[in-house]
């Protein structure tokens, strides 16, 4: 005779909660310097590196921003999983990655570029685009990927 052992789960309910208002130009973010001086409300002259999300919806208006990393003075700790979760959970269409140089200085390291070609590769395959990837740096110093030609989208296969 054998006796079955009943096994349970658990049964979860994904939501994104509301921490504060973040107040910003109305309208379209289709600038980086837009996008940038959001990101600069949200941040605030953080004084380590801060990695952020700006998730907008179909006509790139802002739907929500989000903190994915706070790190140390040059560096802060990204993994695609995170940084698309929080863009699923906002229904984006599209996302804005952008971080800070606590430096001031805006060049992006070889670091900044593995990480922008690897989210973008991650968001292509779920179907969000990656509109552009921001350092911000002092005196509203800003570099832009796109604006660079920096800002590669994966090829076709």
């Amino acid at each position: 005779m054998t006796t079955e052992t009943m096994l349970s789960t658990y049964a979860y309910r994904l939501k994104l909660v509301r921490e504060r208002e973040v107040p910003y130009h109305t309208g379209s973010t289709n600038t980086p310097e837009i996008a940038a001086q959001i990101i600069r409300n949200h941040i605030d002259h953080a004084d380590r590196e801060m990695f952020t999300v700006l998730a907008l919806d179909a006509r790139n208006n802002v739907i929500g921003i989000s903190t994915i990393s706070i790190g140390n003075l040059d560096s802060a700790i990204v993994h695609p999983r995170e940084v698309l979760k929080f863009a699923i959970l906002a229904n984006a269409a599209s996302i804005i990655l952008a971080h800070n140089h606590p430096s001031g200085e805006v060049s992006p390291s070889s670091e900044d570029y593995t990480l922008t070609s690897r989210l973008i590769q991650a968001a292509d395959i779920i179907g969000i685009d990656v509109l552009d990837h921001l350092i911000l740096g002092g005196e509203q110093a800003l570099y832009s990927f796109k604006r660079s030609g920096n800002l590669r989208k994966p090829s076709a296969s």
